[in-house]
């Protein structure tokens, strides 16, 4: 697996925690924490185009 910078666990409510993670090729991860082995891949900037949509509200009908 490529060598993964991953940012501190990100947790709403009681477990449910998220890491993010980049590596040196422009790759990013989305993990859930405990399971970083078998992460979500994509490039960096279609993680900053989920993060951006994500804060403009386009996933609200998910809550």
């Amino acid at each position: 697996m490529a060598d993964i910078t991953w940012e501190d666990p990100f947790c709403a409510e009681g477990n449910n925690c998220f890491r993010i993670g980049t590596d040196p090729t422009g790759n990013a991860y989305i993990a859930v924490t405990g399971k970083e082995e078998t992460p979500l891949v994509d490039s960096r900037e279609a993680l900053r185009a989920l993060i951006r949509a994500v804060k403009a509200g386009e996933a609200d009908h998910l809550l």
